[in-house]
C-alpha cells in the first residue's frame, strides 16, 4: 500500500518528536502492508515548518530505516494550510508537491467560519498544479453542504479521506460524512494522516476492515483507495473514477416482524 498523507518525520510538527518514535511508526505501517509512505509535516503558520528542511529530513530517515533494516520508503510532501496556500508562489507551491508529482495536498479548514477554499483552488491551478483535498470529511464546510465538495471534484480535485474517519475514530458524524462520500462517489484516496505510533497509527487496512463492520464490503476496494489512486497521484497521473460503495438499505421493522 501507498500512504500519502502521514506525519512520520521527527521533530518538525506535531508529528514524532524524534527518530525512534519515527521508526516505530515505520514498523507499525509495514506490518499493517505499506510499502510507501509520503512524509506530510504541516506547513501551516503554527508550526513554522520549513520546506526546505523536508527533503533532508526524508533522507535521514530513509537512511535511518535502511539501517534498521525497515523495509518502508517514504517520499517528500507536505500538508499544505489552505490560507498559507493562497499566499504562495507557484515555485513556493511546486517545493511542497508530493513527491515529484503536480499534486498538492491542501488541508481543508477546520473551521466554521466562511472559507474561499474554491478562489485558494483556483489560485494553486493557477500554477500548474493539483489538488488532493485532505481529509474533507472533517471539514465542517462540507459536512453541511456536500453538493459543495462534490462541485469541486467535478471540477478536477482529487480527495483523500482519512482511514480512522471511516472506521469510526473521529466520531459518527464525521463516519456518516465519510460513508455518504463512497456512496456518491468521490472518495479517491484513503490516507492514514498518523502522527504516531500509539493514538494515531499508520495503519489503513486494519482501519479498512473495522470500517466494514459498519459499511461491508469497503475494504474489498483497498486496492483502488491505497494502491491504484495514490500510485496515480504520485507520478502525476489522472486518478480516474473511483468505486462507489453502497450503504445496505435496513429492512424495516415490520416486515421483519411479519416474515416471523
Amino acid at each position: 500500500m501507498i500512504d500519502i498523507h502521514c506525519h512520520i518525520l521527527p521533530g518538525l510538527d506535531d508529528g514524532p518528536a524524534n527518530i525512534d518514535f519515527s521508526i516505530a511508526m515505520a514498523r507499525a505501517a509495514v506490518e499493517d502492508g505499506t510499502q510507501i509512505i509520503v512524509a506530510t509535516p504541516h506547513v501551516r503558520r503554527d508550526h513554522k515548518v520549513d520546506p526546505a528542511g523536508i527533503p533532508p529530513a526524508v533522507d535521514a530517515l530513509n537512511a535511518q530505516l535502511e539501517a534498521d533494516k525497515v523495509p518502508l520508503r517514504v517520499v517528500a510532501g507536505a500538508e499544505v494550510g489552505w490560507r498559507e496556500a493562497a499566499d504562495m508562489t507557484g515555485d513556493e507551491l511546486r517545493d511542497v508537491t508530493l513527491g515529484s508529482s503536480d499534486y498538492v495536498l491542501l488541508e481543508c479548514p477546520y473551521g466554521k467560519s466562511p472559507a474561499d477554499i474554491e478562489g485558494v483552488i483556483e489560485h494553486v491551478r493557477a500554477a500548474g498544479l493539483r489538488i488532493v483535498l485532505a481529509h474533507p470529511e472533517r471539514c465542517p464546510l462540507f459536512r453541511g453542504d456536500l453538493d459543495r465538495q462534490v462541485a469541486i471534484v467535478e471540477a478536477g480535485a482529487v480527495t483523500s479521506v482519512t482511514a480512522g474517519s471511516l472506521a469510526g475514530s473521529f466520531g459518527e458524524r464525521v463516519q456518516e460524512v465519510a460513508f455518504e462520500m463512497l456512496e456518491r462517489g468521490i472518495v479517491h484516496d484513503v490516507a492514514s494522516d498518523a502522527h504516531d505510533h500509539l493514538h494515531r497509527p499508520p495503519r489503513i487496512n486494519v482501519a479498512l476492515h473495522e470500517a466494514d463492520l459498519a459499511l461491508p464490503g469497503v475494504s474489498d476496494h483497498a486496492p483502488w483507495f491505497a494502491v491504484t489512486a495514490p500510485m496515480a497521484i504520485l507520478r502525476g497521473e489522472e486518478v480516474g473514477e473511483p468505486p462507489r460503495v453502497a450503504r445496505p438499505r435496513r429492512t424495516p421493522w415490520r416486515r421483519v416482524l411479519r416474515r416471523n
